[in-house]
């Protein structure tokens, strides 16, 4: 063997060493617990998410409803919520931009929909242990201004999209805030 060789079977074996070294210092965040404390999951349900009070019908309360649905899924899976130790509250505003005008019509071709959510945990007590903002952009195609519902569809799908992405956002802060408390 060459000194080369021998120089490259050293530093692996260092890695290896060090690998081997801190593999117990990581513990997945939805694993069970060995300390005693309740699992992720089981602190996860405890979050109660009420109804958002937007007029019915509306688009931010469709957006609000998908919104509050996806953070109950992601928290609770397909079951029901446990008793409730903190509660969560929701705000939304919601935005649209057109990106792409047809030069012929002056029409918008693209727009931009917009969603910015402020979120606020109050524990049992109701003092507020966490407070964050969170947002997502998604574009969508308006495919001629005759197409109405292809119009109308591709909004509700950006909705659909954008309220996927902000309670993904909103889960992954929160599960972080109930697993290490900060």
């Amino acid at each position: 063997m060459s000194s080369l060789d021998l120089r490259i079977a050293g530093r692996l074996l260092v890695v290896a060493v060090l690998a081997a070294f801190t593999a117990g210092c990581f513990q997945p965040m939805y694993a069970e617990r060995s300390d005693g404390k309740p699992a992720l999951r089981e602190r996860l349900a405890g979050i109660e998410v009420p109804p958002l009070d937007y007029p019915q019908a509306s688009r931010e309360a469709r957006v609000g409803l998908n919104i509050r649905n996806a953070l109950m899924f992601k928290m609770y899976g397909d079951a029901v919520g446990a008793a409730p130790t903190h509660k969560l509250l929701l705000r939304l505003t919601a935005s649209r931009t057109s990106i792409i005008l047809d030069t012929t019509t002056q029409l918008p071709a693209v727009e931009n929909y917009g969603v910015d959510v402020t979120y606020e945990l109050k524990d049992a007590t109701g003092k507020t242990v966490l407070t964050g903002s969170t947002f997502a952009r998604v574009s969508y195609d308006i495919p001629g201004q005759e197409q109405r519902f292809a119009k109308n569809r591709g909004l509700r799908d950006a909705e659909d999209r954008a309220a996927g992405v902000v309670a993904d956002n909103i889960n992954t802060r929160l599960a972080s805030f109930m697993y290490a408390g900060t």
